[in-house]
């Protein structure tokens, strides 16, 4: 369902974001360039075409395989979005253009917070928001709401069909999650009961309480690794383990899972760490400059495809989810250990993937050969063996 926050330091900003969404819904991470384009011309989006601008800004984003638009991302001059999904009493519109759609927009089209929060509002008045917001689901919708960054301060902006509203961060810290937080949007046009089935208040309130103690990116990616208890997830028969920013797929009633995670250090020349991956609590945060090159990579579907990144680091999560206390302390101190050397000193980009493309595979096969039982209750057993055979894993996960 997702969860976004930033620490205004006093050296200046740090954000975060975990992107929860299908668990066989792979991520891309992409660096697109500045352009130019020609006067009038025109653009798609996932469900909408709308005028494009005559030039774009550099962006790096992560973005669900299927849609044009993205969860997250950064822009070359330093501006960083993450979007949430909300449950308004506004009626769904039309298919019109996705928050996630709004948020990679914004990023091209922006070189501040405050411009950026412009650039969402004037789209959502002129083509309002709408359409499916599932590949698998067409008929799952919902509004957004955003957290806007750059280098000089943050702003939430929150929306319930073509309405909106805004709020400056002024303390220390703020994260928004799967509900309205703005106080008069909130009254007139929250729809609670889903807020409720997600979990979102005690998420909210786990990551507004990390960002305003967070000093460091290690910190916030620490905070988007946490369970609901100091160990292993925690599964709800319901909402599978939505009570805390690290989300896995589990819960019949609502079940998502965390399928990116990203955390942008502001404070100097924008950096950003990606993991690129599912899981945060099994990935490697990788570091990545907006406007450097990203190593090559298939782009996934929602098929297991060994050429994929995203694919093949979902045979180490999956498998470490048979026995996740056990089996992720088997690679873990040696995560920390590569990731603690990436925070101090940030390799290029295409160096640090390599380093954690191989080390995945070695710690995939000792997990795979570790013997250790699959100690999940049979009904969550049962729930990823309808997920594996889906994305056509069934036998990968089962070495």
């Amino acid at each position: 369902m997702c969860d976004t926050l930033v620490t205004l330091t006093d050296e200046g900003v740090l954000f975060a974001k975990n992107s929860d969404r299908e668990p066989n819904e792979a991520q891309v991470v992409e660096w697109h360039a500045a352009a130019r384009h020609p006067k009038g011309a025109s653009l798609r989006c996932t469900h909408l075409e709308i005028p494009q601008v005559e030039r774009t800004n550099g962006v790096l984003i992560c973005r669900p395989w299927w849609m044009w638009g993205a969860e997250m991302g950064a822009n070359e001059h330093g501006v960083v979005i993450g979007n949430e999904a909300v449950w308004t009493r506004e009626p769904d519109g039309e298919p019109a253009l996705l928050g996630m759609d709004l948020l990679r927009l914004a990023l091209e089209r922006a070189s501040t917070a405050r411009e950026a929060v412009s650039v969402i509002v004037d789209l959502l008045e002129r083509h309002g928001q709408g359409g499916a917001c599932s590949h698998d689901r067409p008929r799952f919708t919902y509004h957004n709401s955003f957290l806007v960054a750059d280098p000089d301060g943050a702003v939430v902006l929150e929306t319930a069909g073509r309405r909106h509203a805004t709020e400056e961060v002024r303390g220390r810290g703020r994260s928004i999650s799967n509900e309205l937080t703005i106080p008069e949007l909130a009254a007139a046009c929250s729809d609670r009961f889903h807020g409720r089935v997600v979990a979102a208040r005690r998420r909210r309130s786990v990551t507004e309480r990390a960002a305003c103690a967070a000093a460091s990116p290690a910190d916030l990616i620490a905070v988007l690794r946490e369970h609901a208890s100091p160990g292993p997830p925690v599964w709800s028969w319901f909402n599978g383990t939505l009570r805390a920013p690290c989300v896995h797929a589990g819960g019949l009633v609502a079940s998502s899972q965390t399928t990116g995670s990203l955390v942008a250090d502001l404070r100097a020349r924008p950096l950003c760490f990606v993991t690129g991956t599912s899981a945060p609590c099994t990935s490697v945060f990788k570091p990545v400059r907006p406007g450097e090159p990203l190593p090559p990579d298939a782009c996934p579907r929602d098929r297991y495809s060994p050429a994929s990144r995203w694919w093949r680091h979902e045979l180490l999560h999956r498998a470490t989810l048979r026995d996740h206390a056990g089996l992720l302390a088997r690679y873990r101190p040696e995560r920390d250990r590569l990731e603690q050397s990436f925070l101090a000193d940030p390799p290029a980009a295409a160096d640090a993937f390599a380093v954690a493309d191989a080390l995945e595979r070695r710690w995939l096969a000792d997990v795979t050969a570790s013997g250790l039982p699959d100690v999940r209750p049979a009904w969550l057993r049962r729930f990823w063996e309808r997920v594996d055979r889906a994305a056509g894993l069934g036998e990968e996960v089962a070495a």
